[in-house]
């Protein structure tokens, strides 16, 4: 660990403690006495008040109502956070706003030729889904769906929630483990543990109505969970990409006990996982026929062989 990083860790170290000694620092950072009273002596230098105590015990303490030195960045960590804030635009993130009164607190604490240079960065760096006619960092037009924050508050607390997503016109209510919470293709998707299907479930924040902790007298504990779901992913032998054109086929009729997870907003893309016993002849015939029956508009990732080659038989009786 390089000094300054120590020294830095030290300095948190002892303002969060009323007492501390030089054995306590020297086991905690793995350091000689030597260099642990050269660190403090620095520290000391730096602007935080300790105060010596003398005695068999000795040590130093914080004096107190003390605060951390202010804080001062050099020009390429103030680039840094300015450049990251740029590449999160139009990302709907969480506490966006605190990113605003961020960007504020740091303009106020750099000089004007720092300032010059994050002006010109701003006006020359564009990224994917930055709008050129409007890149001002302070401004707020990409702030994320208004329930995002509270699902984090309240994930932060207990990941078993109890979910209202609107399905069409429809609002459908869901308890789950919270897998994980992602961002893709400019989306924020739930991945859950149904707890009443028991299985992966994909759901759209964007079609989220309601969140709360999902009350329940008797829970599914994580490690259940998890040995589930990793018997379930074993057993997959089918990925299916359906289309709108698909997905209006699968409402039509579907033989199989699984349900599909949307991965579009307007519910017009969705994928399909499932295990195909093939060893059961009606099954396989079934599937094959509904496969058929589903149309052009799926993508394959994963079939097993019997199911292709059943394929390939059901279409060569169309073939002249």
């Amino acid at each position: 660990m390089k000094k300054v990083e120590r020294i830095n860790i030290i300095m948190r170290y002892i303002n969060n403690r009323a007492h501390f000694t030089i054995s306590e620092i020297m086991r905690e950072f793995n350091i000689s006495r030597s260099t642990a009273i050269r660190d403090i002596r620095d520290i000391e230098a730096m602007g935080i008040p300790l105060v010596t105590e003398v005695g068999r015990d000795g040590g130093y303490s914080v004096m107190k109502n003390s605060v951390l030195p202010v804080v001062h960045f050099n020009d390429n960590e103030v680039k840094a956070l300015f450049i990251a804030f740029m590449a999160t635009r139009n990302q709907q993130l969480p506490y966006l706003k605190s990113r605003q009164s961020i960007a504020e607190k740091l303009l106020g604490l750099i000089s004007e030729n720092q300032q010059d240079d994050l002006v010109l960065l701003n006006q020359i760096l564009i990224f994917e889904g930055t709008n050129p006619h409007n890149p001002d960092i302070l401004n707020l037009s990409d702030l994320p769906h208004p329930i995002l924050e509270k699902l984090i508050q309240i994930l932060l607390l207990d990941r078993y929630l109890l979910i209202s997503i609107k399905e069409g016109e429809v609002i459908k209510s869901y308890s789950i483990y919270l897998l994980h919470l992602y961002h893709e293709n400019s989306l924020w998707l739930i991945e859950g543990f149904d707890l009443k299907e028991e299985k992966k479930q994909v759901f759209s924040v964007d079609h989220l109505t309601n969140v709360k902790p999902y009350e329940a007298k008797k829970r599914l504990s994580d490690q259940k969970i998890l040995e589930k779901l990793s018997k379930q992913e074993e057993l997959i032998n089918l990925v299916l990409e359906l289309g709108p054109k698909a997905i209006a086929q699968y409402k039509k009729y579907h033989p199989l006990k699984v349900s599909i997870s949307y991965t579009n907003p307007y519910l017009v893309t969705a994928v399909l996982k499932t295990f195909i016993n093939v060893n059961k002849s009606e099954e396989l015939t079934e599937i094959t026929n509904w496969l058929l029956f589903l149309g052009g508009d799926i993508k394959v990732r994963e079939v097993p062989e019997e199911v292709l080659e059943g394929l390939k038989e059901r279409l060569c009786l169309y073939c002249p």
